[in-house]
């Protein structure tokens, strides 16, 4: 019923491939959304401490998820293309060599968080404001998490070959699979068993439950590439070393990797500003921002995905228009769709602050509903921003992804934050409009660029590059 064919994507509807080839990467986001959320709700059970600790290393966890998604994006884009230009012998060599080099990439991250993360946790803490009790679960959290940082390279990598391929439908069993085990281990490891004397880990057993969940996801997608589905199928003629598919892998997929590095580093640094200025309780509420806004950037995401398979496939047909109609359609969808959601969100902030934290209150309670209402103003932009991102990593254009990024993070949201707290005094508050203002920017910014550069050729000439690499 969701399967989409190459013909249908490169001489169908637009809309409908579109839609068909999104729906399980929504849905397999959806099903991520799920895992956010039912995680923060068990650890708020636990107390504000363990959800303020979590949310304080959430930032350089989502650095290490930026540094593995380069061989993820590149093997997605180029896939496609090489599925457009009817080279599946090649997509499929891209594919293996995707994984191999999201294995290079990862095992030396691992080490890295394993030797120097609990050292840097501690100082951050120490000086920032050292009297919120949040140092050790937060480093516990990020040391086991880091555990999954394999699992996760090569499960996505394989992901994105499927969807690449046209088969969307592979990384929405997966992830389903691997959410299913984390929140079926989530209370277990979180709060313990007594009839098998197995202790309560608190956030550790999150981070564990996190990491499991990922591996039997990665079990899962590597069976599928072996034979369990009829649809991407590697064989052992496809085991072989091609460097020119590193090159092609690195080139495409690099920008897109510092463009999350780059951003999760703002990150960072609003993390360690938020706690400046509001403490446990505004770090708090900041977490459960990050975690809600998930329904607004999961969707756009997936719908991302899928406008970045059906461009590339387009472009590797020689189909500059249709790939161009592509994005606006997917920016009109996910522009309109996150906007309505974000009008749900400005009128129940508090239910949702009390959804997660019950027993929330004072600063804490002021601090989220103020931030889940400032976030639901820029829901829109995020959806647009994203697809029109996709629409340039679709183009082999990922540079302008990562550039646009830098602008967002570093050029609006981080001084905005900067100037707010410490000149004008406006507290974590400032922090939060950094957010919103800095989505709105970029989204902005990156539609008229798109409409520029294609005006002036960009896409025929990533059609003539397709052909030419896929020759």
């Amino acid at each position: 019923m969701l399967d989409v064919s190459t013909e249908e994507i490169t001489d169908g509807s637009i809309l409908r491939s579109l839609l068909l080839l999104a729906t399980p990467l929504v849905l397999q986001n959806v099903v991520q959304f799920a895992q956010l959320i039912v995680d923060a709700l068990f650890l708020g059970r636990v107390g504000e401490t363990a959800v303020a600790a979590v949310g304080f290393v959430y930032p350089l966890t989502s650095v290490m998820l930026a540094v593995i998604i380069m061989p993820f994006v590149g093997t997605q884009v180029v896939v496609s293309q090489r599925v457009g230009g009817e080279d599946r012998s090649g997509a499929r060599r891209v594919a293996v060599n995707g994984v191999a080099l999201a294995l290079v990439v990862a095992l030396p991250v691992l080490a890295g968080v394993l030797l120097v993360g609990p050292s840097l946790v501690d100082a951050a803490v120490a000086f920032l404001n050292p009297t919120d009790g949040i140092a050790d679960p937060a480093s516990i959290y990020l040391v086991t998490y880091a555990l999954a940082v394999p699992f996760i390279a090569v499960s996505d990598t394989l992901e994105g070959a499927f969807v690449g391929w046209g088969d969307s439908r592979a990384a929405l069993y997966v992830n389903v699979v691997a959410v299913a085990v984390n929140l079926a281990l989530d209370p277990i490891l979180i709060f313990g068993w007594d009839a098998i004397g197995l202790p309560a880990y608190g956030v550790q057993g999150a981070a564990l439950a996190t990491a499991i969940g990922y591996a039997a996801g990665m079990a899962l997608v590597l069976g599928f590439s072996l034979g369990l589905r009829d649809t991407f199928t590697l064989s052992r003629s496809d085991l072989a070393f091609d460097a020119d598919a590193w090159r092609e892998l690195v080139d495409v997929g690099y920008p897109n990797s510092l463009q999350r590095v780059s951003k999760d580093g703002v990150k960072v640094a609003m993390v360690a500003l938020v706690f400046y200025a509001g403490g446990g309780a505004a770090m708090a509420a900041y977490t459960i921002g990050v975690r809600v806004s998930a329904i607004a950037w999961i969707p756009a995401s997936g719908l991302q995905q899928a406008a970045q398979s059906v461009v590339g496939q387009n472009l590797g047909a020689g189909n500059p228009s249709r790939a161009k109609e592509t994005t606006w359609v997917g920016v009109a969808i996910a522009a309109v769709g996150l906007g309505g959601i974000g009008i749900v969100q400005w009128f129940v902030p508090e239910a949702l602050a009390k959804l997660f934290i019950p027993g929330v209150s004072g600063d804490a309670l002021r601090y989220t509903v103020a931030y889940l209402q400032i976030l639901a103003v820029g829901y829109w932009a995020i959806g647009a921003s994203y697809l029109l991102q996709g629409g340039f990593n679709a183009a082999r254009r990922t540079r302008t992804s990562l550039v646009a990024s830098l602008a967002q993070n570093w050029g609006v949201r981080l001084p905005i934050a900067v100037v707010g707290i410490v000149l004008l005094g406006g507290g974590a508050i400032a922090a939060f409009w950094a957010v919103t203002l800095s989505n709105v920017a970029v989204a902005l910014g990156l539609a008229a660029y798109y409409r520029y550069q294609t005006s002036h050729g960009m896409l025929d000439r990533a059609a003539e590059t397709a052909e030419a690499s896929g020759a």
